[in-house]
């Protein structure tokens, strides 16, 4: 069944609503709202590489908000312990028992705060969550909270005593962006603000749960053409061959920008896939799985870099297969 054309404008005026409430927090930030709900609705987990300061708790608790949902913040840091994240059984005396207690994990939008800043091991406690939505203690299995987002943030300027994150936990995130500082004019509505704690800023939900459940299955609806399947297998395989590249876009890399550029196509009020829609995502969806060479590196060039030469070279289809 493919998404039609009244379904498509259902779904872009929810997700323009929701943008909308998330932005009266986040002032001047349209775009990356609307990466990180694109995130969100695609089943997928958003990592933010950014400075300190601007506003990656207030995005988190707004979307939360916007959605009826509960949002949960995790501090990172060295001595965090995987059970500090998943929840541990405590021995119950009275009962002679072992009860769950849950973790911080267990909620719809997760911030996990500097997460190069704990061990690989606790890192990877992420990983059977992040990837199949349920956590495993004891021989026991509990599913989390749907929907389910874990929004990971990195410092960019501060790398000592940090872990990398290995390649295979940044290819189980979705979309890399950064919010970065506002302009100007937002900057100025912001600071009208200034008496009004972040903690203290509610927003009024704009859908239930249960409608964003529905709104992620209905965006795998949207038709992709073989030619857009085509043009997307050639940027992901030209990525393989590149001088300056290691390690090019796994098939995960593939699929993770077809599923989000259904998602982003519905957002624009479209029950197809264009093209326009793989350019404006590849940076955010690919350029973090790839391993730049160290001379390349050492040269200057990025991963955004190495994908924008990508998509002037890689020509995309000119019209729609039959």
């Amino acid at each position: 069944m493919t998404m039609t054309a009244e379904q498509a404008e259902h779904f872009v005026a929810t997700f323009t609503r929701l943008v909308d409430n998330v932005e009266t927090v986040l002032i001047g930030k349209s775009l990356v709202i609307r990466l990180a709900f694109a995130t969100l609705l695609s089943d997928g987990h958003l990592l933010l590489e950014d400075f300190p300061g601007t506003g990656k708790t207030s995005l988190a608790r707004a979307i939360a908000q916007s959605v009826s949902g509960v949002s949960n913040r995790i501090q990172f840091t060295p001595d965090l312990l995987p059970g500090d994240i998943t929840g541990v059984s405590v021995y119950d005396q009275r009962s002679g028992d072992f009860s769950y207690h849950r973790g911080p994990i267990f909620a719809n939008i997760v911030l996990a705060d500097e997460i190069n800043r704990a061990s690989p091991k606790t890192q990877s406690a992420l990983l059977e969550v992040m990837e199949e939505s349920t956590v495993t203690v004891d021989g026991t299995t509990h599913p989390v909270p749907n929907p389910f987002m874990v929004i990971a943030t990195q410092n960019p300027i501060e790398q000592a005593g940090t872990y990398r994150l290995p390649e295979a936990q940044l290819d189980r995130f979705l979309l890399k962006t950064s919010i970065g500082y506002p302009d100007h004019a937002s900057t100025l509505r912001i600071l009208e603000t200034a008496d009004l704690k972040a903690h203290e800023r509610t927003l009024d939900p704009v859908a239930s749960a249960a409608e964003i459940a529905a709104m992620t299955v209905l965006a795998r609806t949207v038709h992709v053409d073989a030619s857009i399947n085509d043009y997307v297998a050639r940027l992901v395989e030209a990525s393989r061959s590149t001088a300056e590249v290691r390690l090019g876009v796994s098939v995960r890399g593939a699929l993770a920008l077809i599923r989000c550029a259904k998602t982003w196509a519905a957002a624009s009020g479209r029950h197809y896939v264009v093209p326009d829609d793989i350019k404006v995502l590849a940076s955010a969806v690919l350029a973090h799985r790839l391993l730049l060479d160290a001379e390349a590196e050492f040269d200057g060039v990025t991963a955004p870099s190495v994908i924008a030469q990508l998509l002037l070279e890689i020509a995309p289809p000119s019209q729609r297969g039959s």
